[in-house]
Parts: C-alpha cells; sequence; structure tokens
C-alpha cells in the first residue's frame, strides 16, 4: 500500500467538505421556527444557533473516519489492477 502525504491530505479535505456540508442542516431552527421573532434586518430564514463549532467538530470526527476507510478499502482496490 503505497500512502503518501499528499493523496492522504486530498482525501481527507474532499472527506472533510463532503461530512461538513452533510452536517450543516441538522438540528437548525430558523429564527421564526423557534420563537418567531426575526432580529430586524436579517432573514427570517436564517438559524438562529447555528451550532458551527459543533459541527466543525463533527465533520473532522466523520473525515477522519472516512479518510480511514477509503485510504484501507478503496485505494489499494485500485491500484491492485
Amino acid at each position: 500500500m503505497d500512502f503518501t502525504i499528499t493523496g492522504t491530505a486530498v482525501i481527507f479535505v474532499i472527506s472533510w467538505w463532503l461530512c461538513f456540508f452533510v452536517a450543516l442542516p441538522i438540528g437548525v431552527r430558523s429564527q421564526y421556527e423557534d420563537d418567531g421573532h426575526v432580529i430586524e434586518g436579517t432573514e427570517e430564514g436564517a438559524p438562529k444557533q447555528p451550532m458551527l463549532k459543533k459541527k466543525i467538530l463533527w465533520a473532522t470526527i466523520g473525515a477522519v473516519v472516512v479518510t480511514i476507510i477509503v485510504m484501507f478499502a478503496i485505494v489499494p482496490w485500485l491500484s491492485a489492477g
């Protein structure tokens, strides 16, 4: 198995963004849905609490798992031929 730092980094970055975009809509409630009070000058559909730090953490954990799966399961299968 030939793992390079660059290849692993590319797989991790792609996995991170994929996991981040999957995590973004989870648990989000808009200002209007939450209590009906909309801050003046903002969109009523804007999230009240986006919880970005928590989502970044979950995206990082998910990206590590996906990267490990890809590096040990898919990459050797691709280079076997």
